[in-house]
């Protein structure tokens, strides 16, 4: 089993030193010695196609391989990205630990099948505690969208920001006037104007109450 440790700031002129410090105290104390300096990048982690990070994954990282990182946004950004990443090196069976998560730093002496489990048992603790996170943030970007449309609608701006409209409305009055005067069927207007049924009877009543 090797120990590797990955760092990452957001830009270049920002420093990697506090995190490289928090790594070497940590592994000084622990008496973990590195294979090889710690991996770092200097690099947005809204993405995970960072140079450094790729060639410690793909190529470095082997089953019974410990990872070291500071802290989760270590890794990046998106919660759910985290989640993908996290199941990866499970998968791998490279276990990482995260040192702001004191749960992942347990040092465990016990024969190797109830280590196996115990080791799995708290990585999927920390999986399922950021897909919990991810789910929540989604939800919460969900709702603020739609409070968002809301307030448009309610300002009476939903019609200049909103979804496009399927067709111009002179175009469907037009059609409409033919379903009226029983020239055409409404499915077959419909399908004329290359929109849903639901999405034509929907014009047919604003058209009815007089709304655009």
């Amino acid at each position: 089993m090797s120990y590797f440790a990955y760092h990452r700031v957001s830009t270049k002129q920002q420093k990697l030193d506090r995190g490289l410090d928090e790594i070497e105290k940590f592994c000084k104390e622990r008496g973990i010695v590195l294979k090889s300096p710690v991996f770092t990048d200097k690099q947005s982690g809204k993405t995970f196609d960072r140079p450094r990070y790729i060639v410690l994954k793909e190529d470095v990282l082997r089953e019974g391989d410990t990872l070291i990182i500071t802290e989760v946004d270590r890794l990046g950004r998106n919660k759910q990205q985290i989640v993908e990443e996290l199941n990866d090196f499970k998968a791998m069976g490279v276990r990482v630990m995260i040192l702001e998560l004191p749960t992942t730093l347990m040092e465990i002496k016990a024969d190797e099948t109830l280590n196996r489990l115990i080791l799995d048992t708290i990585q999927n603790m920390v999986i399922e505690l950021f897909a919990c996170l991810a789910e929540s943030e989604l939800e919460k970007k969900n709702k603020r969208q739609m409070q968002g449309i809301q307030a448009m609608k309610d300002r009476g701006d939903w019609d200049k920001y909103g979804r496009p409209k399927k067709c111009a409305w002179d175009v469907f009055v037009a059609m409409y006037e033919k379903v009226e005067d029983g020239i055409i069927r409404p499915c077959d207007a419909a399908a004329e104007l290359g929109m849903s049924i639901p999405t034509f009877y929907r014009y047919r009543d604003k058209y009815r109450k007089g709304v655009k």
